[in-house]
């Protein structure tokens, strides 16, 4: 694939790295939440909400807007420091994360959240709940994409491939759904829980435009998603190979960061490694 623009592709990592940090300090607060695979798609959410989405955090219901949904709803850290730096609502309220009467709570809410766009954490329902938003959006004729993250432990959920069959079905060429390959779930190794390689050749058999790319180069990612905008008549998957817990050592590849928050001592360690990649 061709790369990006070289000052893009640096503001984009730099911004990145705000959400990895913005990350680690919420759940460092909050004492709980899972930092793993909300690092794994930082980059993956930087490129989505600030290079390809269409939206306009100052009117959160605007009808022609792009649609996010994360279905990996446990990586809510990193969907709620996307939304925040975008402006949907203060950074101050980051620290709440958690806490009783907080807007942010472990699983997005939209009805409490600007910029949520649906209640997510049941895994396996995203797909379906996109699906509809990208039909609706057909057959009202409406231009707006619709983007789902997937994590790759998530779609061992049969009812994943349900909604990957009517996707393809419908010709939903306006539906794009990444799956965060980290190879990584609560359970252990994706492989000996319930092996789902190859990923990409999977949703090929059941219609998808499909492609690999690394999760964590911000060029491939921009022109994976440029790609998907030229795709017509099916839907794409972008599979994204990523590290869990990518940007502090001592969480990368580890899956008892799936669900732990760091002590004191470990968020001023990693906060300390997400500045040091900044020199």
């Amino acid at each position: 694939m061709a790369s990006a623009d070289e000052q893009l592709v640096k503001e984009l990592a730099k911004q990145a790295r705000v959400l990895r940090k913005h990350v680690i300090e919420m759940l460092g607060e909050a004492g709980s939440g899972h930092p793993g695979g909300s690092l794994s798609a930082a980059d993956i959410m930087t490129v989505l909400y600030w290079h390809e989405m269409n939206i306009d955090p100052a009117r959160p219901d605007w009808p022609e807007r792009d649609r996010f949904v994360l279905s990996k709803g446990h990586a809510a850290p990193i969907l709620y420091a996307a939304l925040a730096e975008k402006g949907y609502f203060p950074v101050e309220d980051l620290k709440t994360l958690r806490k009783l009467g907080s807007h942010l709570q472990g699983h997005p809410d939209s009805t409490k959240t600007p910029g949520v766009e649906v209640p997510t954490g049941s895994l396996g329902q995203g797909l379906s709940i996109a699906n509809g938003m990208a039909l609706a959006a057909k057959m009202d004729g409406r231009d707006y994409r619709v983007y789902a993250l997937l994590g790759d432990g998530e779609i061992e959920e049969g009812m994943v491939w349900e909604a990957a069959m009517t996707s393809a079905h419908y010709k939903l060429d306006n539906l794009v759904a990444i799956v965060d390959n980290n190879n990584l779930q609560i359970d252990g190794d994706v492989r000996d829980v319930m092996g789902v390689d190859d990923i990409a050749e999977r949703f090929r058999s059941f219609g998808w435009y499909a492609l690999d790319i690394d999760g964590h180069c911000i060029g491939q990612i921009i022109a994976a998603l440029r790609l998907a905008r030229g795709i017509k008549g099916k839907p794409t998957v972008i599979v994204a190979h990523t590290v869990k817990g990518k940007g502090v050592s001592f969480m990368e590849n580890q899956v008892g960061w799936h669900g732990n928050a760091p002590s004191k001592e470990q968020t001023e360690a990693a906060l300390a490694e997400l500045a040091a990649g900044e020199e």
